[in-house]
């Protein structure tokens, strides 16, 4: 079981990377994976724009230039490091828990992504452990997928314009600040394998003694403050160090303080990390769900509650657009659907100056057409060039403009706010203020919109909650004091110093207190019965706070929306306000006017004005008050009351106007000697253009070289196809002449090539080709020719089969797998050679060793055969029946053990003398029969020899001779007797005489 999971941890991948590429890409993925090792332990998945009518051969092609095994992405397949993955045509890939997932490409949506879809499900798949790498291709393929990988933490690679083919695709993926290394793809793996080796992406845990370097993270707060204006102090502290990490392993620095001398050296860096720290990720019609139930519901409320006025929403931390015009969109939508129309404005706002610069152009690349509808985009979008612009109409309606959320001043009378996924970087004291910014903004039962993972936290008492799911509130009409910008603490405040926790000190330190809370709801609740009507302006004349009720004081001016008193107060008390207020921030004392008339009201009312307590660190303001005087009652004589005269106060108005207008003729005046100066640059501008007429005059000269250049290389084409022309007709020679059928199947088991020779095999024509094999027939009697195939491709392993046809040939099949580099093969090889001669040789030599046999088994003499180490290999029928012994038992020197023991010796030296000199022997011996006596044996030897000389061995015949020595041992004992009966009879006929 250890083993096992030792094992899975070997074959997990350190990092998954993933590699996108279109036109002009298979040079750079080929010069890439030619200089990565094959033992990195990461795992690449390759995504190109593949023809859905031609099948690729990018398997073949990349295993020969890696040792990587590369395989065909499959669904469900587990990714393991050390392997190369490619999309399929006709396919989208995404991974899911390390595993590949194919769906097929659906392009009623308009344009495919499959780029954008893969880097999508591994920045939400994998995170951190996902890297990007843009290589050559046209479009923007691969722009919203970097985004995607880097605001969840992964690395970006992208190609150098300069190396690629075709530019579109790395330009878009650089232009949008976020790339961490851009190089040609011979640097790519180096820098690659330095990235993974750094200690911030190895370790699962970050050491808490690089984390808690306090003074360095305040340092690095303190230089983006001072070159970006902003202070991510309140930022959530896991978001703001795990990117900082990310910088650290890109610029290879250890440590914090490491990182911030790098930031010293290097200026550049700083803007880098503030681009990182507001990764803006973000679409037309994100979770098209939620605005789907804005259309249906509150989008028509809103449209029906603002007749007769200006519809304003407030889209904040916009980045670069999107949801601001998508809101405009479904408005237009809404409000065609009701056939009514209403003037909308809508406010769109980020802190980031580069992303409202581009959203202001409404110009997006081509791939946002994936998250467009085709009735949108033709209806609002028109193409330009490759990319779209929003249509005039849609851009008029929204306003951009850059706006800190947390330090500038909210807008006002807002129907809707949507802030969609920035509060979940905000910690809960910020969370708190951005929020009652929003109450403040909103009129009562405005709209709230925020993020799938957002809510409204601990100002859940001022929103009331309409879509759990899609979080949208309406606004309970609450007013609440917005926290005050001055009191949030500096990042190199020295009180946060002695805190043990330096982020959760700070949350403690700038928690808004109690009674703070507790004061707001007093004036508010004062404000009804208690409290005149009280403005608190600013020396713009611009309201800052307002307690009471304004009916009848002020009013909303109609066209572009203000804040300035002298353009909202009734006119009655607009020259007595405007110059008050001036008054009052000039000589730093309190004035008052009485017995102001408001004919429309049918009142008399007290103008109060009352520098409040200047504050450090805070612009002078100023307290308006308005109180309605008693009717009837004695008018009160107090130094500095002024009763109010209108013909004295428009005296002064007059001169005051009359100073502004010689103020504005002064100015008028320089703008028009700027203008002059500005016609005399614009002369020499129209200078400069003429010249670069002529230098562009000089180009299209250029270009005509290049065309003729392009010309040149077309001829080279042309010649290169010239001798792939002859390489094919030789090779279909090479076939033709080869006397073999050879049959080439891909791994489909489609037809790719066959010689002619094969047609005898299958019945095949040359319009076959691209066709399965399982639909053609063929001749073969003995053999299923297609499992051999299928067990072929399925092992990988070549087989052998002889094979007949109808016609009573015979063939040697061998099917063997077709090999495109070390390990990887795609597709079978069958080839056939004619053996019907050698099969015809063998059949007659099977038939005279069958005569041979039946020769030498039905003789009586007992035949032998030894081989050239003088050993028997082989006894005739007849032997075996007389030994009653088995062939096994008698080859090689097991017939000896039969000799009998007196002759043993005798016969091995008459053997192998004559053996050595290769001469005929003969030796008669004792031989055991089956039935257990011995018999005498005749045993004649002969050598055998080839045609050439070559000796084999020796063959042998041996006679059964038991009988014939009987018969002369009695024949001997009969002439024995007779000599002796010879004898006796002569003795006695010696003695007779």
């Amino acid at each position: 079981m250890t083993d096992i999971k030792e094992k899975k941890t070997a074959d997990r991948p350190l990092f998954y990377v993933a590699i996108g590429a279109s036109a002009g890409g298979l040079e750079a993925i080929e010069e890439f994976f030619r200089n990565m090792p094959a033992d990195s332990e990461l795992a690449f998945v390759v995504i190109q724009h593949l023809s859905p009518d031609y099948k690729s051969l990018m398997v073949e092609l990349l295993s020969k230039k890696t040792a990587m095994p590369v395989n065909r992405a499959e669904d469900g397949l587990l990714v393991k490091a050390n392997n190369v993955y490619l999309i399929p045509p006709k396919k989208n890939l995404t991974i899911f828990h390390g595993k590949l997932l194919l769906t097929e490409q659906d392009h009623s949506k308009g344009i495919n992504l499959p780029i954008d879809v893969f880097l999508r499900s591994l920045a939400e798949d994998q995170g951190e452990k996902g890297i990007a790498i843009i290589l050559s291709g046209t479009g923007s393929d691969g722009m919203r997928g970097v985004r995607l990988v880097k605001e969840n933490g992964g690395m970006v690679m992208v190609q150098d314009e300069d190396s690629a083919k075709f530019n579109g695709m790395p330009r878009a993926a650089i232009s949008t600040g976020l790339p961490d290394f851009v190089l040609t793809p011979a640097e790519m793996p180096k820098q690659l394998l330095t990235f993974i080796k750094r200690p911030y992406s190895l370790l699962a845990v970050r050491a808490d003694a690089r984390l808690s370097d306090e003074d360095g993270l305040t340092r690095i707060f303190a230089l983006l403050r001072e070159k970006c204006k902003i202070d991510f102090t309140f930022y959530k502290p896991n978001t703001v160090i795990r990117r900082i990490e990310r910088r650290m392993t890109v610029t290879q620095c250890e440590s914090i303080s490491d990182y911030v001398a790098f930031m010293n050296n290097y200026p550049g860096e700083v803007a880098t990390l503030f681009r990182e720290l507001l990764i803006g990720v973000t679409s037309f019609f994100r979770d098209q769900a939620a605005f789907d139930r804005l259309a249906a519901e509150e989008l028509p409320a809103l449209i029906n509650a603002a007749e007769g006025r200006e519809l304003r929403l407030w889209v904040a931390a916009c980045s670069t657009g999107e949801e601001a015009y998508s809101l405009a969109i479904l408005l237009r939508e809404c409000m065609d659907s009701m056939g009514v129309h209403r003037d909308v404005k809508i406010f769109a706002t980020d802190i980031d100056r580069d992303a409202i610069h581009f959203a202001a152009t409404g110009l997006y690349p081509e791939s946002v057409a994936a998250d467009l509808s085709p009735r949108y985009l033709s209806k609002y979008f028109y193409k330009r060039e490759d990319s779209f612009q929003v249509a005039r109409n849609i851009r008029e309606m929204v306003v951009f403009a850059q706006h800190n959320l947390i330090k500038d001043p909210p807008f006002t009378n807002i129907d809707l706010v949507s802030c969609r996924n920035i509060l979940i970087y905000l910690q809960p004291t910020l969370q708190n203020k951005v929020l009652d910014y929003f109450n403040f903004s909103l009129l009562q039962h405005g709209i709230l919109f925020l993020g799938t993972s957002e809510t409204t936290g601990d100002s859940s008492d001022l929103f009331e909650l309409l879509d759990a799911k899609n979080k949208i509130y309406r606004s309970r009409g609450r007013s609440r004091v917005a926290l005050d910008p001055a009191h949030v603490m500096n990042a190199t405040d020295t009180r946060a110093r002695g805190l043990k926790d330096h982020y959760a000190g700070l949350r403690r330190s700038y928690r808004p207190h109690e009674e703070d809370r507790i004061l707001e709801r007093l004036f508010e609740s004062l404000s009804v019965d208690y409290l005149p009507l009280i403005i608190v302006v600013n020396e713009q004349l611009e309201a800052v706070h307002v307690l009471g009720d304004t009916t009848g004081y002020f009013k909303i001016p109609s066209g572009k929306q203000t804040s300035d008193i002298s353009k909202m107060a009734v006119k009655e008390i607009a020259i007595p306000l405007i110059t008050g207020v001036q008054k009052v921030f000039r000589q730093k004392a309190e004035l008052r006017f009485t017995n102001i008339a408001l004919r429309s009201m049918d009142k008399v009312v007290d103008l109060r004005i009352r520098p409040m307590p200047a504050r450090k660190d805070q612009e002078p303001l100023v307290a308006v008050f308005l109180i309605e005087a008693q009717s009837g009652g004695p008018v009160e004589r107090t130094p500095g009351v002024l009763s109010y005269d209108l013909t004295k106060e428009a005296e002064q108005r007059i001169h005051d106007l009359e100073q502004e207008l010689q103020f504005t003729n002064e100015n008028l005046q320089a703008t028009i000697e700027e203008l002059e100066t500005s016609n005399e640059e614009l002369q020499a501008t129209n200078e400069e253009l003429l010249a670069s007429n002529e230098e562009l005059q000089s180009t299209n000269e250029e270009l005509q070289s290049t065309n003729e250049e392009l010309f040149t290389v077309n001829a080279e084409y042309h010649s290169k196809i010239l001798e792939l022309t002859e390489l094919h007709n030789d090779l279909d020679n090479l076939l033709t002449v080869s006397h073999i059928g050879l049959l080439l199947l891909d791994e489909n088991m489609d037809i790719r090539r066959f010689s002619p020779q094969i047609a005898t095999i299958f019945k095949l024509l040359a319009s076959d080709v691209g066709r399965p094999i399982t639909h053609i027939s063929h001749y073969i009697r003995n053999e299923d020719p297609l499992a051999c195939i299928r067990e072929v491709q399925k092992n990988h392993v070549s087989l052998s089969r002889e094979i007949q046809v109808e016609d009573n040939r015979y063939y040697l099949m061998r099917v063997l797998p077709y090999s495109v580099g070390p390990r990887v093969f795609s597709g079978t090889v069958l080839a056939f050679s004619d053996i019907t001669e050698i099969k015809q040789a063998e059949e007659a030599l099977l038939q005279s060793q069958r005569m041979f046999m039946t020769v030498t088994d039905t003789s009586p003499a007992l035949v032998w055969m030894s081989g050239v180490d003088k050993l028997c290999f082989w006894f005739n029928k007849t032997w075996l029946e007389f030994t009653g012994r088995s062939m096994e038992q008698e080859q090689g020197n097991g017939w000896a053990e039969g000799v009998h023991p007196e002759d043993f010796d005798r016969c091995l030296e008459i053997y192998t003398s004559a053996f050595d000199k290769h001469e005929n022997f003969y030796m008669r011996y004792r031989l055991r029969h089956a039935g257990g006596e011995y018999r005498y044996i005749d045993d004649y030897g002969s050598p055998r020899f080839k045609d050439d000389g070559e000796f084999l061995g020796y063959i042998g015949s041996c006679l059964d001779v038991s009988r014939q020595v009987e018969l002369e041992r009695q024949l001997a004992e009969a002439n024995e007797q007779l000599q002796l009966a010879g004898l006796s009879q002569g003795s006695k006929v010696a003695e007779s005489q």
